[in-house]
């Protein structure tokens, strides 16, 4: 089997975390984990050879940041975007501050990873998966506090269906996860209390299959994972 190169954006915690302990499951992968904490990543994943942690700050000079840790590969396989930013506030609370930073890791710092990516998956028919949330899924049920965050994630949405089309005789797939809750940090912080009916281990199993298979079948996809209606 083809040696697999995974890069998995928001690796230190949650179903980032988790994910990223799956991949290395299989010793012919080679994971590049890639979050903010990198004290935290090479905590969780020491042990691991097979998984290298790089500091990676999502709310700014991303397309750099992600350029230099790139040019050490020969070329990559899977990009899971899974960094989120996730703001809980009555919509006329948000400040600028609160709604660019959403945007800026949910929408630009997704759009500028794969930029620096594109060229080192050109040749793999590799496959990007994009981590959104039922909170961007059209028609689905919304929550109040969340204008910024689900917008955010709203557009990663569009921006799969409008790199696909852009890529759509290219040896490389994009396809869209809206994840349905699931028990992280993240949905602790921000909504303290709230029992998900699925954990981030469960998430993480899924997401992990869909990345290695999935693009087989699909390509430009936006897909609800989602055992309840958030």
């Amino acid at each position: 089997m083809h040696k697999k190169t995974i890069v998995v954006v928001g690796a230190s915690r949650g179903i980032g975390c988790e994910m990223v302990k799956l991949f290395a499951k299989n010793s012919d992968n080679e994971i590049i984990a890639l979050s903010r904490n990198h004290e935290k990543m090479a905590l969780n994943f020491q042990g691991l050879k097979n998984v290298r942690c790089y500091a990676f700050d999502l709310s700014k000079s991303v397309f750099t940041q992600a350029q230099a840790i790139f040019s050490n590969l020969n070329s990559i396989d899977i990009l899971v975007n899974n960094a989120g930013k996730l703001v809980n506030k009555a919509f006329t609370d948000l400040s600028h501050e609160d709604i660019q930073l959403c945007y800026q890791v949910n929408v630009i710092g997704v759009m500028e990873t794969v930029q620096a990516a594109l060229p080192k998956m050109l040749t793999t028919n590799g496959h990007i998966v994009n981590i959104s949330s039922m909170g961007g899924f059209q028609g689905s049920v919304k929550f109040a506090g969340l204008s910024a965050y689900s917008t955010s994630k709203a557009a990663v949405c569009s921006f799969t269906e409008l790199f696909s089309e852009e890529y759509k005789d290219a040896p490389i797939s994009m396809n869209c996860l809206c994840l349905g809750a699931a028990q992280t940090e993240m949905l602790d912080e921000a909504f303290p209390g709230y029992q998900a009916p699925v954990s981030a281990e469960k998430m993480a199993e899924f997401i992990v299959d869909f990345s290695l298979n999935a693009n087989q079948w699909i390509k430009g996809k936006i897909l609800p994972i989602s055992l309840s209606t958030p």
